[in-house]
């Protein structure tokens, strides 16, 4: 048994193992590490546990980022809601996350941090605030239809009513996906990704990726990421123009994505990762979603204090409160700049 380094020689070994693994997410795919890359030049190192004759039994993709106002730290995955190990069992998990704290010893890392779907028992010190909220699909789009309180149904005829229309592509959508997340980003005070960062995901993801964007005649007012694996699609990205709320372009959206979920014979659709009890949260739950308890633990450097880079974190009140008057194109320049440290 040993861990080694990944390298793009490895990659469609690790992809059959993460496509059998029972604790497996997209996000695990030896191509996010080549994503994440090319969009901020993190190093990555993908760790694979194999048994003597090659055979993949565990994975871990980390990613070392290191700037002077967020720290010096690896984490699994950055920029999405999962990652961490995903592993045969607790032996090869273990190996893993060891060679995970040697690499991170080596490059003075403060911290570690695994995001995990399941738990970990490794006695690490564990934020649960984070929540995944899943809904389990219908084999029919209309017994989901049916399914909905009236009030869900009427908000997504009003934007229907209004003219809105959606659709549905990749790299030609890309530009008015665009257009309103880094709208949206603005107004929450959180700088934006760069665009290239999404064309990556969608050359390197032709079969699983894709856009849906509600249009109110040419403007798109609302836009959403879309990326599958195994029995579940999940929007981790999604957007509406705030000039346009009063039509509900947000539920025409999420509507549609639904109903290409069912069409593609999707069983779970993900909205993302919400805390609990918040307006994300509520918004989810109208739809039927549940929650799915996130758990994401952290090796501390010498017992360190938990990391908190979070807006919820006072210290950046100041710096949010400003970035919400700034101009939306000087936001898309300086954004990417600035969010590429931020896990």
């Amino acid at each position: 048994m040993n861990v080694k380094i990944a390298n793009i020689e490895d990659s469609k070994r690790i992809d059959s193992y993460i496509q059998e693994s029972a604790f497996s997410s997209l996000y695990h795919k030896y191509s996010w590490c080549v994503v994440i890359e090319k969009s901020f030049g993190h190093k990555c190192y993908y760790l694979l546990c194999q048994e003597g004759n090659g055979k993949p039994v565990g994975v871990l993709p980390l990613v070392h980022m290191k700037s002077m106002i967020f720290g010096n730290m690896l984490v699994s995955m950055p920029f999405f809601n999962y990652g961490g190990v995903c592993a045969d069992d607790d032996v090869h998990r273990d190996l893993l996350i060891q060679e995970a704290i040697r690499i991170a010893k080596d490059l003075d890392a403060d911290h570690i941090e695994f995001r995990q779907e399941n738990r970990l028992t490794s006695g690490f010190p564990v934020k649960t605030h984070k929540v995944s909220m899943r809904l389990s699909l219908p084999v029919s789009i209309d017994t989901l239809w049916k399914a909905f309180p009236s009030k869900l149904r009427s908000q997504i005829k009003r934007s229907q009513k209004e003219g809105m229309v959606v659709r549905t592509g990749r790299h030609e959508e890309l530009d008015n996906f665009y257009k309103v997340f880094s709208l949206c980003m603005r107004n929450l005070g959180t700088p934006v990704y760069p665009k290239h960062f999404f064309r990556n995901i969608l050359d390197h993801f032709p079969d699983s990726t894709r856009i849906c964007s509600v249009y109110l005649g040419d403007k798109p007012v609302a836009s959403g990421f879309l990326a599958g694996f195994k029995n579940r699609l999940e929007i981790p990205w999604a957007s509406s123009d705030p000039r346009y709320n009063r039509f509900s372009p947000n539920m025409l959206l999420y509507w549609n994505c639904l109903n290409i979920a069912c069409e593609k014979g999707f069983t779970e659709f993900d909205f993302g990762r919400s805390t609990v009890g918040e307006g994300t949260y509520r918004f989810k739950e109208q739809w039927g979603a549940v929650p799915s308890q996130l758990h994401w633990y952290y090796w501390l450097r010498n017992g360190g204090t938990l990391p908190e880079i979070t807006p919820r974190n006072k210290k950046y009140d100041l710096a949010i409160a400003i970035w919400k008057k700034l101009p939306v194109p000087i936001t898309r320049t300086l954004g990417p700049h600035i969010i590429k440290n931020i896990p």
